[in-house]
């Protein structure tokens, strides 16, 4: 039998923190694909898409993918956007379909919804019924909510972070369609949570005590009804009730003991959650471990954890370039510095101009630093556009928008217009800047760009600069999450 199946990605990671919407045009900036665009741009890369393919060629599947869309995390979705990406999914249920493959990411929050991945679901099973099977793939910083868990059959989360299992994620929920549509499975998701707004080391799984838990999840689903367990570290910068750490198990047969190992895991979270791998310096203490780094084993790599774009923060705050400067760290660089109107000023310059202006700190300057004004030399100037070559970002292209680089004292500044974590050498590279010949590269990244830039690094530390995705909770004024709370309480 040649089963049909509908699919269709829709992702966004929400820090309801960061006031600035995301609209349409912020999925425009990412990718917005419709369903053969993306099987052409997205269909043989790391990628969920990639996986469902692969399986759906082994299995002889008819797909029909609907839509790929992303936007950078961010603040709340609008309803404009939500019901634009949602309405080709939603008209194309209605056809007869015998399984539905979604690639969420578990953290969408909207204007009118805490639960964007939720309120997809609700819309689609209103469409095609209880009974047809839906898988979804999730990243592991999703916040899952009880509603996801009873609307979707198969619950599936990447097991790496950094993301570099997203296609073979892809591929293993595919094989669990495959087997619910034959009948030879008839999976359910159970859902353990605890009251924390995340995992100790954000679900850190290159050291610490994430492998361990993989391990003994990777041992559990050699057991009968077993079929995936993923442990998620959540999505701290949500003010929602259902923020948090989550452990998942999709099975069948012997629920209560599967519940058990869930109960496990996730107490095992909660019991460890005061141990923290990184130590987070200060921007002074950054600035002076760089200022005493001869470079002579690699660079230093700096990565500004609070001002990570990757999970919603502006990606324009200051505090640790003005301290970098301040120390007079050279033969460094450091990005992406999210600012539009200054990436416009500079690409109305030549190459080699020297320039005075002020950059980033525009939009919280009361997190991280406001405008900072600086002499430089211009390097750079021109479109943003980036093709990835490393594990995360391969073959992939993203896009800065108008982009400059500026030489502040021997720092090379990478000054954007769309916000974008770092985690690909190429971010670096494709402007001109080789970060494996400087001695201290500064990035704006929580953990990703570790895949990447561990090859060329001799030390990396990490710095809380005070944005808006400070490690300082408190700071952040929770409204919506229930008390108490881990680490609030």
């Amino acid at each position: 039998m040649k089963f049909r199946v509908l699919s269709a990605e829709i992702a966004h990671e929400t820090n309801t923190f960061n006031v600035r919407p995301t609209t349409l045009q912020s999925f425009e900036d990412r990718y917005l694909l419709d369903g053969e665009q993306a099987v052409v741009a997205r269909g043989d890369n790391n990628t969920e898409l990639a996986g469902l393919l692969d399986a759906g060629r082994d299995h002889d599947w008819d797909i029909s993918h609907v839509i790929s869309a992303a936007a950078g995390p961010g603040g709340v979705v609008t309803r404009h956007a939500f019901e634009t990406l949602t309405a080709p999914l939603i008209a194309a249920a209605a056809g007869n379909w015998d399984g539905v493959f979604l690639m969420l990411h578990g953290a969408m929050v909207t204007d009118f919804s805490d639960d964007g991945e939720g309120e997809i679901l609700h819309r689609l099973r209103a469409v095609i019924g209880p009974d047809v099977p839906i898988a979804v793939t999730l990243d592991p910083h999703a916040n899952v909510t009880t509603t996801m868990c009873c609307l979707a059959q198969i619950l599936v989360s990447y097991t790496t972070y950094p993301h570099v299992d997203i296609r073979a994620t892809g591929r293993r929920a595919a094989e669990l369609l495959q087997r619910t549509m034959t009948g030879d499975i008839q999976p359910r998701t159970l859902r353990e949570h605890r009251p924390m707004l995340e995992e100790a080391n954000g679900g850190r799984t290159d050291l610490g005590p994430m492998i361990e838990r993989h391990a003994l999840a990777r041992a559990y689903e050699t057991r009968k009804g077993v079929y995936a367990i993923s442990i998620n570290g959540a999505f701290p910068c949500a003010d929602i009730a259902e923020v948090g750490p989550t452990v998942l198990i999709t099975c069948d047969g012997d629920t209560a003991a599967h519940r058990k190992t869930a109960e496990t895991l996730a107490d095992d979270i909660w019991n460890r959650r005061h141990e923290a791998l990184n130590s987070y310096l200060s921007n002074a203490e950054a600035a002076e471990a760089a200022m005493n780094w001869n470079g002579d084993a690699g660079p230093l790599v700096i990565a500004d954890y609070a001002d990570n774009p990757g999970s919603g923060a502006y990606g324009d705050a200051t505090n640790l370039l003005a301290a970098l400067i301040g120390a007079e760290v050279d033969n460094a660089c450091f990005g992406p510095l999210v600012d539009p109107v200054a990436a416009a000023f500079l690409n109305d310059q030549t190459v080699g101009a020297e320039v005075t202006l002020s950059i980033g700190g525009a939009m919280a300057p009361e997190f991280g630093g406001g405008p900072l004004s600086v002499t430089g030399k211009v390097k750079w100037i021109g479109d943003g556009r980036v093709v990835g070559s490393g594990p995360i970002l391969g073959g992939l292209e993203r896009s800065f928008g108008i982009t400059a680089v500026l030489d502040v004292a021997g720092i090379e500044i990478l000054i954007v217009s769309v916000a974008h974590q770092m985690l690909d050498l190429k971010q670096f590279e494709t402007f001109g800047i080789d970060p494996a010949k400087k001695s201290v590269v500064a990035l704006k990244s929580m953990q990703h760009f570790r895949a990447a830039f561990t090859s060329i690094a001799g030390r990396i530390i990490v710095c809380d600069s005070g944005a808006l995705c400070t490690l300082n909770y408190a700071s952040l004024g929770y409204k919506n999450v229930p008390r108490p709370m881990f680490p609030l309480d």
